[in-house]
């Protein structure tokens, strides 16, 4: 039996700073960096948290990942944004945008972003949140797709042609449960196939096939060439070409590989349109109303996107992270080589008033 290791947030926060600020990450984007990631795992889904770490190191050694890089507005218009990552964190290039794109919202009503050069950006969730918390619906997509690439099969096909290509948009609803959803255009994040290797534990049928276009529960048979699946058929592969179609925009194209893809935001400001508070109020009894729903056998409760993050936050706020044996190793080992204690004296008092509020 697989054993887990139990860290209070504000001490994962320290540690996973501690570790791209020894990579040669500037403290303000390690600290960036760490909270997406710790933040992801506060709201349960693991497989964009702290499991990340390893990766994003390698990325760094191996150049993928400039730690020190600045994102940059190199065109504007009164309502859209390109940015230049620049290489570097696509977590702070991204909240960095999205802080831009509200700004913006606010003076405009809208606002559009664009990207080049972004990098893995972590749970789009975590900007969808931001747009909410500030009175605003935000749209955000991340993804690739072009001939003979990517991990997942586009419908109907037998090799890998897109990302995993997903979609979050955040709504405001004037309360700490705003309405999130964010997911993949595959039947499940590439992420979440890390996390059940971690644990030794087989998947549900109809998320991957292996090499041979043979269905598969292993995880093992997907990292050995395997492919994911869309979701929902050819709904789910529609959607991810529009992924790909919006991350276009930006003017990324690989004329080899027919490849499109990148990050694109979209932030509207509900003011814009009629009263903020109102509209609030209204989101907020329209989504109550559906959970009054009678639950069906087998359901203790009807939800409402968003509600399983908050309660989840509650909960590991509360009671702490707990990561698999395998993945704490890993960490473990990163601190080992980077000279970074994993100890909670890390953990600093603006860590601990950092997580202190739901």
């Amino acid at each position: 039996m697989s054993t887990t290791h139990r860290l209070q947030a504000a001490h994962l926060h320290a540690l996973t700073r501690g570790l791209f600020a020894a990579a040669g990450a500037p403290r303000h984007i390690a600290d960036v960096v760490a909270e997406v990631l710790v933040n992801s795992n506060l709201a349960g889904h693991d497989s964009h948290g702290v499991l990340r770490i390893p990766a994003y190191l390698r990325g760094i050694s191996d150049g993928g990942i400039i730690p020190a890089a600045e994102p940059e507005v190199v065109r504007e218009t009164p309502l859209t944004l390109l940015v230049d990552g620049n290489g570097g964190f696509g977590h702070y290039t991204a909240r960095k945008a999205m802080d831009l794109a509200i700004e913006r919202a606010r003076q405009s009503s809208v606002c559009c972003v664009s990207f080049t050069r972004i990098g893995h950006m972590g749970r789009l969730g975590e900007y969808a949140e931001a747009a909410a918390r500030a009175g605003c619906i935000g749209l955000i997509t991340y993804g690739s797709g072009g001939r003979n690439s990517g991990r997942t099969v586009p419908f109907g096909g037998a090799g890998g042609a897109l990302g995993t290509n997903p979609i979050a948009v955040g709504v405001p609803t004037g309360d700490g449960s705003p309405f999130i959803i964010d997911f993949a255009t595959s039947t499940v994040a590439e992420g979440k196939l890390q996390v059940a290797r971690s644990k030794n534990a087989d998947l549900p049928p109809g998320l991957i096939v292996d090499k041979h276009g043979a269905p598969s529960v292993k995880p093992a048979d997907f990292y050995d060439g395997g492919y994911l699946l869309p979701f929902g058929g050819h709904k789910g592969y529609a959607l991810s070409l529009l992924v790909c179609l919006l991350g276009g925009l930006s003017g990324n194209f690989n004329a080899e590989k027919s490849g499109l893809g990148g990050a694109f935001i979209q932030v509207m400001d509900v003011s814009a349109f009629t009263s903020s508070e109102t509209y609030q109020r209204n989101a907020r009894a329209f989504l109550d109303g559906v959970k009054a729903t009678p639950p069906a056998p087998g359901f203790a409760e009807v939800l409402v996107p968003g509600e399983f993050e908050r309660r989840s936050r509650a909960e590991r706020l509360t009671h702490g992270v707990s990561l698999p044996d395998t993945i704490y190793a890993q960490i473990q080992e990163c601190a080992e080589r980077l000279n970074v204690l994993l100890s909670e004296e890390v953990v600093e008092p603006a860590d601990v008033e950092r997580y202190q509020t739901m």
